[in-house]
């Protein structure tokens, strides 16, 4: 595990300190994922460099492209990239057993739409990501940091989500999803305020999930349990 925040230097020398919205688990790779990773990341996989990528030449087309951020082990992710064969999928996780899996899921289910990445989101936002390229940005069960004094580590803050907008199509759409209800109500106070986007919703601030957003089991036994969840959906206006 390492620290949540790392140190950066200002032009004029002075220590700055970045906070993270996450804290890097590199865990141990199974078997599996470990042969999916040496297997398919030649054709899969994309490695950070600070150098904008060209989502034509990644793909070999020019289908819309879907990124998610944090895919977890990344079944949710592949079953979108099977079931919208017509879209590009890009998935950005920290978590290298999650990325593997996501690789040894995809490998066993012929997905080739797909593309992972195993780094930090804001860092490939900044540095790889093209302006108004993207069609769809996922942001499905995040890290909610529940406790009062750790809010300012939610990934969803004022300055994140205007650097998102910036790479996200006119009429592109982020999605958000999580299972606390307070940051839920985060989300909404962030994004209502937040030039540039308008929420989808028409009743309330929330939207029922879509279909194209897999019921994972964790949701599933969520439901079970009588716990909520809650999807929204901004489109990017200006």
């Amino acid at each position: 595990m390492t620290e949540v925040t790392k140190t950066e230097l200002t032009e004029d020398g002075k220590i700055l300190r970045r906070i993270r919205s996450f804290v890097r688990r590199e865990g141990r790779l199974t078997k599996g994922q470990e042969q999916a990773m040496n297997d398919c990341w030649p054709t899969m996989g994309i490695d950070f460099e600070e150098k904008q990528l060209d989502w034509a030449e990644v793909f070999g087309n020019n289908n819309p492209v879907v990124l998610e951020i944090g895919f977890g082990m990344g079944a949710s992710l592949v079953e979108m990239a099977k079931n919208a064969p017509e879209k590009n999928f890009v998935g950005i996780e920290v978590h290298s057993p999650g990325v593997g899996a996501c690789l040894m899921a995809a490998r066993d289910a012929g997905v080739t739409n797909l593309r992972v990445m195993c780094h930090d989101a804001v860092e490939v936002f900044e540095h790889m990501l093209p302006v108004a390229s993207l069609e769809t940005v996922q942001l499905f069960f995040p890290d909610p940091w529940h406790k009062a004094r750790h809010h300012k580590r939610r990934i969803v803050q004022p300055e994140f989500v205007q650097m998102l907008r910036d790479k996200l199509k006119i009429g592109g759409i982020f999605h958000m999803a999580t299972d606390w209800e307070n940051y839920a109500e985060h989300m909404v106070e962030v994004m209502d305020v937040a030039p540039g986007y308008k929420n989808t919703a028409t009743d309330g601030s929330y939207i029922p999930r879509p279909d194209d957003r897999p019921l994972t089991k964790f949701e599933a036994r969520g439901h079970r349990l009588g716990h909520g969840v809650w999807d929204m959906k901004y489109a990017r206006t200006e």
